[in-house]
């Protein structure tokens, strides 16, 4: 590779630019140490027990069945009207501080018992984009992935771990030691010179880098998103003429770095020749701006609405249900998010659909081909189903910290249901929701209690700890079949305490820095940094609400910072802002504890509970349940 040593010559500010050049290069000092190669010229570098009285409503109740540790409010609710009232709030949820409070109508929006909390904030976005930013907390950017993982010595959860985010599915080999060609910031040249760096560590989009020739010395390391534009394989500077100059600090240390470099660089690895292209066509997304879709309706969880797509970032669908005129009526989603359908889906399914009062389609939008959503898997109907009435544990969608006790309602086709909360149904049904019946948010009678989660009892029911034999039989039902449930458990590849970056599905327009506090079989629990767990959130392994660290930093999205420690401290008084509030049908609404469930006979058939996978197995058998053979 290297056939050539020589000083700094003319040959050096001619061969050293070129057509691909960005810039125009300037003379290089002719004390740095050249190779020539082939006529290219390379230079190498230098609470107690009692009676509580609510502070929002002024209800009186056990202090026990009071909200959050505090015990100063008796629902999420009044929690958050609290919030919203006080003068110290601050009207956007992890930290986005605009300095005005919220809109009158934003605030009767927080009131309305059926808002579903799963894009909460979109009610008053509008309101809050207009509004000019001020002071913060903590500012973006104060906050930097790599001193975090630095300082804590946490670990990022690897690319390959979301097949759904860029470069996803083709990774590669890329892991510490690989060396590549990055910008020299240890230089005092006019002009921008490169120099060959190796990754230290990965976290996730983001690798610490430490020049050649700097050994263990760590005093230059620096982070960077290997999948920006300035990072390159080796040789990429041999093919577009650009210099390769030695840092100032260790310009000294080698005479002769021609030989230091073939050392070194010889069996090393570095990045494939197309990584740059490889990456580029990995955040093409299909989705456009005026595709129209079928979206679920913010308000009345049990309907679905036509929205149009606005805007596409890094996948993320902002929608614009059609009959906003102000664009302010809006619903945040990844493009291959389960709640997003192709016109017509619902009445396919036979799914409830509100119809728009828009007549004519609008000029410019056009319906999204159909090919271009997240398929499901396709189940047979025809033996034996799910039915109406027969009861399941799901992950309620109003409060995604909480596996409930709940009910089907009604089977739709294509292995559709809707499945209500058990005590906390709205008479009208408009709080039902949609899962497929391969959903991984949906689970057999009797998981929570095997694998030692709390289970969320129906609202008023008093016969604690709560049975499911028992209540089975109080309410004459029977439990879905456990066989008909989604058991797959993919080698997701994630593990306890690991980093990521989530979307906070409470408020889907942000995404937060998080941590995978708990695993099992292919269910991780979500915990937002900064913040209180009542606030963390069940979510699949194969979500595409989950992202690497520096996915929003590679798309260009917003990144929320944890809580800061004011933040936490006030957390369950006035400044929580978070819209986590179920509706006023919550109110007094009681967490508890695990299930103390023993062997049941749960519809005629005898099974034994095997103990879930533990929170270090992430990649289980998905044995939540054994059939005993007559």
């Amino acid at each position: 590779m290297f056939d050539g040593y020589d000083s700094c010559s003319e040959d050096t500010s001619s061969s050293s630019s070129s057509d691909e050049s960005e810039e125009e290069v300037a003379p290089l000092p002719s004390s740095l140490p050249i190779i020539k190669n082939n006529g290219q010229v390379y230079t190498y570098p230098d609470g107690k027990s009692g009676m509580a009285t609510c502070e929002m409503c002024g209800m009186v109740g056990v202090r026990d069945a009071f909200y959050s540790k505090t015990k100063r409010f008796c629902s999420v609710s009044c929690s958050r009207s609290y919030s919203s009232n006080s003068k110290k709030a601050s009207i956007l949820a992890r930290l986005q501080v605009t300095g005005k409070p919220p809109t009158k109508k934003a605030k009767v929006l927080q009131k309305q018992p059926l808002v579903a909390k799963l894009a909460a904030y979109a009610q008053y976005q509008a309101t809050l984009q207009s509004q000019a930013k001020t002071k913060s907390a903590v500012s973006l950017e104060g906050f930097s992935w790599g001193n975090y993982i630095n300082s804590n010595s946490f670990i990022a959860a690897p690319v390959t771990c979301f097949k759904h985010a860029p470069m996803g599915t083709c990774w590669g080999d890329i892991s510490e030691n690989v060396r590549v060609e990055v910008p020299n910031t240890d230089c005092s040249l006019p002009t921008k010179v490169f120099w060959i760096a190796g990754i230290v560590k990965l976290a996730g989009y983001n690798a610490l880098l430490r020049y050649e020739g700097f050994e263990s010395d760590s005093s230059l390391d620096f982070w960077c998103n290997i999948c920006g534009s300035d990072i390159h394989p080796v040789g990429w500077c041999a093919a577009s003429g650009k210099p390769l100059v030695p840092p100032r600090t260790i310009q000294h240390k080698y005479t002769n770095w021609k030989a230091f470099l073939v050392k070194r660089l010889t069996g090393a690895k570095t990045l494939p020749p197309d990584f740059s292209q490889k990456v580029s066509e990995s955040m093409q997304y299909p989705f456009k701006p005026s595709m129209r879709v079928e979206v679920v309706d913010k308000t009345h969880l049990c309907r679905t609405r036509v929205a149009i797509v606005e805007s596409v970032i890094g996948g993320r669908l902002r929608l614009v249900y059609e009959e906003s005129e102000d664009k302010s009526d809006d619903f945040w989603c990844h493009m291959y998010s389960p709640l997003i359908h192709h016109i017509g889906w619902s009445r396919s399914i036979g799914h409830r659909f509100k119809r728009s009062d828009i007549t004519k389609k609008q000029d410019g939008h056009f319906d999204t081909p159909p090919h271009l959503f997240a398929k499901v898997k396709e189940v047979d109907q025809s033996g034996e189903w799910y039915k109406e009435g027969m009861k399941l544990e799901a992950i309620d969608p109003l409060n995604l910290s909480a596996i409930c006790v709940a009910t089907i309602r009604k089977v739709l086709a294509d292995g559709f249901l809707m499945i209500g909360i058990d005590g906390s149904e709205a008479a009208d049904g408009s709080d039902w929701f949609c899962y497929h019946a391969t959903s991984p948010s949906i689970f057999p009678v009797g998981f929570c209690e095997i694998n030692m989660i709390e289970l969320t009892p129906p609202r008023g029911y008093t016969k604690l700890p709560f049975k499911w034999f028992d209540y089975l039989r109080e309410t004459g039902s029977i439990a879905a079949p456990v066989k008909l449930f989604n058991k797959d458990v993919p080698n997701h590849g994630f593990r306890v305490g690991m980093k990521l970056e989530a979307v906070d599905l409470m408020e889907p327009r942000l995404v937060c820095v998080a941590t995978v506090t708990r695993i099992i079989h292919r269910l991780l629990r979500i915990h937002f940094d900064g913040w209180e767990e009542e606030y963390d959130q069940w979510v699949d392994c194969e979500s595409p609400d989950l992202y690497p660290v520096g996915w929003c930093q590679l798309t260009g999205y917003q990144l929320q910072p944890p809580a800061p420690q004011t933040s936490r401290e006030s957390q369950s008084g006035s400044s929580k802002q978070k819209k986590k509030a179920k509706s006023q049908q919550y109110k007094g609404h009681k967490k508890m504890t695990p299930l103390q469930l023993k062997e049941e006979l749960l519809d005629g058939e005898e099974y034994s509970f095997l103990q879930g996978a533990s929170d270090q197995e992430s990649n289980g058998s998905a044995s939540y349940y054994i059939k005993q053979e007559p």
